[in-house]
């Protein structure tokens, strides 16, 4: 069974109804029910597609947020072969909310920068949510200028609700760190690749999303603020946030037609977190088809094509 969302009921009730008949159908003396529990699964599908067909800004924000979303490790596990994580921004600590190191990826050297969340309590709290903390963007910086110096193409993953709002982070230099962060990416003299997983949650995704090619996944979000915090700033009242997921064009969708993302990474049906590994496979054909556009590319085309791209968006709206 899965965990479904709230919008998911009457896919629920159908998946129910089939996981039943088929305790029937495996019982002893049981009846011949594979009509109807094909029945259903066909009427099932068709819920699903039908729901996923038509999702609200606010719905896809509950999927990009999905317990059981792929997250950062999953892609390292499933795409990075003999891969070395790097610890420690050599100025304060290790921050477990960015992964970062180097590995191989369709055999080739590639520097990896992600942002896990965990998916139970005590990963979660380990990786701190995904909320990275000074220190993590620190790391990030030291990874983008290892990769530079040995001529190694990067790739991020983003996945973040925003960047840590702690005051011990804040006192450590948040806001610099987000802004060195972002302008590393900016200066790389190889190429960069993003795609966002799940949430892309204000600066402390740009931070290490401002790419020569960002690829969205098809139900991920991506906003200057999350829905909740915007709908306390506007209203003093967070559970307006379905409004302000509307009006605040945090989908794909939106984002593509505005420039600020350059593909959509199609979803299984029903969203990634129904076919992890078939998500992950498909993110990853895209990012194969980045790298080889970026491939004929010099250091300083590189770097003057990511500036430009980003000086470019919003000029034609």
């Amino acid at each position: 069974m899965h965990n479904y969302l709230d919008f998911e009921k009457p896919v629920a009730d159908l998946e129910g109804q089939i996981l039943e008949l088929k305790k029937i159908e495996s019982s002893e003396n049981a009846v011949d029910v594979t009509e109807e529990i094909e029945r259903l699964e066909k009427r099932s599908r068709d819920a699903l597609a039908d729901l996923y067909r038509k999702l609200t800004p606010w719905q896809k924000t509950q999927v990009a947020r999905h317990a059981d979303r792929p997250h950062c490790l999953d892609y390292l596990q499933r795409l990075i072969t003999d891969f070395v994580p790097l610890a420690g921004d050599r100025f304060f600590a290790e921050d477990y909310a960015v992964i970062a190191g180097f590995g191989r990826f369709d055999g080739q050297p590639v520097a990896v920068i992600g942002q896990e969340k965990g998916n139970d309590t005590q990963t979660r709290l380990k990786h701190n949510f995904g909320m990275a903390r000074p220190e993590g963007y620190r790391k990030a910086v030291r990874i983008m200028e290892l990769a530079e110096r040995f001529a190694i193409p990067v790739l991020t993953l983003v996945d973040t609700a925003g960047a840590y709002p702690g005051i011990g982070a804040e006192e450590r230099g948040q806001a610099e760190a987000i802004a060195r962060s972002t302008e590393a990416c900016l200066n790389l003299k190889v190429p960069l690749v993003s795609v966002i997983i799940g949430e892309g949650g204000s600066g402390g995704a740009i931070a290490i999303a401002t790419a020569n090619k960002v690829l969205m996944l098809e139900h991920a979000i991506y906003s200057v603020i999350s829905p909740e915090a915007g709908a306390s700033i506007l209203w003093r009242d967070s559970t307006r946030a379905r409004d302000v997921a509307q009006a605040m064009k945090i989908t794909a969708q939106d984002l593509k037609e505005f420039g600020v993302i350059d593909e959509i990474v199609p979803e299984p049906l029903g969203g990634a977190h129904r076919a992890a590994e078939d998500a992950i496979d498909t993110a990853a054909a895209h990012v194969r088809q980045a790298f080889a556009e970026l491939a004929p590319l010099d250091g300083e085309s590189l770097r003057r094509h990511r500036r430009e791209k980003f000086l470019a968006i919003g000029r034609n709206l």
